[in-house]
């Protein structure tokens, strides 16, 4: 078979294409953002605390170190990463910081997580 691929089309729809190009340029930044979020919870670990994030409201990286069976420092390095991914929040109290999603991640997130759940109850109930 021939490696190299090669279009064989005869006429490009060019208002197609520039329709194409406008809409994903209209939509750079969600792509982009989206696209950010999506790297970060690329990661299982990552993926692990923001679904833990979601059903908790908020937890400590000594909290989430305990569940992970992790350090706390390789814990604390996962949260650093996606707090300056902007994807969650941090709130001190006395000398714990406790660690959520972002509001405006969670509703891009809510559907991951509720293929998770759907996916554990199935499982469960079979």
């Amino acid at each position: 078979m021939d490696n190299n691929q090669t279009c064989i089309r005869v006429f490009a729809d060019s208002v197609q294409i520039n329709h194409c190009r406008e809409k994903l340029q209209s939509s750079q930044k969600t792509l982009a953002e989206l696209s950010n979020l999506l790297a970060l919870a690329g990661n299982e670990v990552r993926l692990k605390i923001l679904f833990l994030l979601e059903e908790e409201g908020e937890l400590c990286p000594c909290d989430l170190s305990d569940i992970l069976g992790m350090s706390i420092p390789a814990v604390s390095q996962h949260l650093r990463k996606m707090k300056d991914g902007n994807v969650v929040e941090a709130r001190r109290s006395g000398q714990t910081i406790f660690y959520s999603l972002k509001p405006e991640q969670t509703a891009l997130l809510q559907p991951l997580f509720k293929h998770i759940i759907n996916n554990n109850s199935n499982k469960v109930s079979v």
